[in-house]
């Protein structure tokens, strides 16, 4: 269980209260950013990371639901995956990570175009699928932003 609890909880991010989504999706940026000025690989390991992420974030958000009840605020894993979705295939330029976390967080927080209704969903997939499509709603916005060369 204490896996689960330190993996939904963005490595203790989750403990901070009120605002912790936003700080786990502003550190997912950074490492985001700075990863990938690393690895010259820019597109396969940021998705098949991306996908580990979601498929554990799904599992332990599951186990720790039993404990402390379905999509608990100290939750934020599910957070870190939607920004790691919204940002993939994106140009590395710090002007479209900001305006993807934006995005995202708009989308996540207020919850349209059925992003809600995806809450209900059981479990761990329930907690993680509301995140998963505000991330598409983000990525699609983000990539029609940037091939109209707005910013």
């Amino acid at each position: 269980m204490l896996f689960h609890k330190i993996i939904s909880t963005g490595l203790g991010i989750g403990y901070i209260g009120k605002g912790a989504g936003t700080i786990a999706a502003i550190a997912t940026c950074l490492c985001w950013y700075f990863s990938q000025t690393i690895y010259t690989n820019q597109y396969l390991w940021p998705l098949l990371i991306t996908l580990f992420l979601t498929l554990l974030g799904a599992i332990s958000a599951d186990e720790v639901e039993e404990e402390w009840g379905k999509d608990h605020q100290r939750v934020v894993i599910d957070e870190i995956a939607g920004m790691c979705i919204t940002l993939i295939g994106i140009p590395l330029k710090p002007v479209y990570i900001i305006l993807g976390l934006i995005l995202f967080r708009f989308f996540d927080i207020l919850k349209p175009f059925y992003i809600r209704k995806m809450e209900a969903l059981p479990g761990g997939l329930g907690v993680m699928a509301d995140d998963i499509l505000a991330a598409a709603y983000s990525s699609i916005l983000l990539q029609i932003i940037i091939s109209l060369e707005l910013f």
